[in-house]
């Protein structure tokens, strides 16, 4: 299982000892509570929508100090040939066409041996929606959340010289173990990342609420078992990252030895996974929530993290996984 990271630094000192949280009213959790540079009000970082995973570096203003701040971002343009630039894709309309059929006929020859030998069950790759138009539109969409966060787009995990070198990632350091994708599986996830490279993305759609911020909605029914995404992004070691306040880092190996334990960090180069939001697994009503698990494989001898749907997903459903995994290191009781 996994863990998506989320650091929080110590906040500005409050000026007065009656300073309150302006959303609930309340003076509670103190080291949570952050300060606007400008009208010099209180809101927790809990308390915020979208809640704000760490102090940020330099100023920052409340709400009511930014409206601007909260606008929709502006959307990609919907040109076909901007958004292949943008994602760097190389195909053709046979080669479109021929994955499709492929990728329909091996689901239907599989469900019948699923009935049969349900522990045995293997991962789905995802279909593509069959429109053109479309999955331009859902590319756009995360080409959209991509720009506004200042992010490129890749679908790799990225060694940045001065970051961990590719040597580090090591599926035997794993403390305990780590499973082996079988070669099955792999071939699936290798399909799958064949179809992203002609511009057969998943089916999903990056949406911006301005409760969650950027979030991520299946754009068609999504069968459990249906491999979403990779998790990608720079590879790091977590000692590099301690107080690193990016919102998203990813555990990639857990190491028995602390200090080669490696961590994903998707704030300059990621995919559409950087934008599926987490659950508040506290609540019933926010389990409910949860339609993928977050996984790490030995894939070929190199540790990597999937998004697998863990149950049927209906179109216009938003994602969500639970970031702690079996883990339980990060507090999600106020996740929306």
């Amino acid at each position: 299982m996994s863990l998506k990271r989320r650091r929080t630094h110590a906040p500005k000192p409050a000026l007065d000892d009656d300073v309150i949280c302006e959303h609930c009213s309340s003076g509670d959790s103190p080291a949570e509570l952050l300060l606007c540079d400008k009208c010099d009000r209180g809101y927790h970082l809990f308390c915020l929508r979208p809640i704000l995973p760490s102090v940020p570096k330099g100023s920052w203003l409340c709400p009511s100090c930014s409206h601007s701040d909260t606008k929709k971002p502006k959307s990609f343009p919907l040109v076909q040939t901007k958004i292949i630039d943008f994602f760097r894709i190389k195909r053709s309309s046979e080669e479109t066409l021929t994955s499709i059929q492929d990728v329909r006929k091996k689901r239907k020859r599989g469900s019948s041996v699923a009935l049969l030998k349900k522990k045995k069950r293997k991962l789905l790759p995802f279909v593509p929606t069959e429109d053109p138009k479309r999955r331009l539109e859902q590319m756009a969409s995360l080409a959209t959340a991509l720009m506004a966060t200042k992010a490129v787009f890749s679908n790799e995990l990225t060694y940045i010289p001065g970051m961990a070198p590719r040597s580090a990632n090591c599926p035997a350091l794993e403390s305990g173990g780590m499973q082996v994708l079988s070669k099955e599986d792999t071939d699936t996830l290798n399909l799958c990342r064949t179809m992203m490279k002609r511009g057969e993305c998943p089916p999903l759609m990056v949406v911006f609420d301005p409760l969650e911020g950027f979030t991520v909605e299946a754009d068609r029914f999504i069968r459990d078992l249906t491999i979403i995404t990779e998790y990608v992004g720079d590879v790091d070691f977590l000692k590099n990252r301690e107080n690193d306040d990016g919102d998203s880092m990813m555990t990639l190996l857990s190491a028995s030895n602390p200090s080669q334990t490696l961590v994903i960090c998707p704030d300059k180069r990621s995919n559409i996974a950087r934008f599926i939001n987490g659950i508040n697994n506290h609540t019933p009503e926010g389990k409910k929530k949860q339609n993928l698990k977050c996984v790490r494989f030995d894939v070929n001898g190199e540790c990597r993290v999937l998004l697998i749907a863990n149950r049927d997903i209906s179109k216009g459903e938003r994602l969500y996984y639970d970031y702690n995994g079996y883990e339980h290191e990060y507090p999600t009781e106020h996740f929306v």
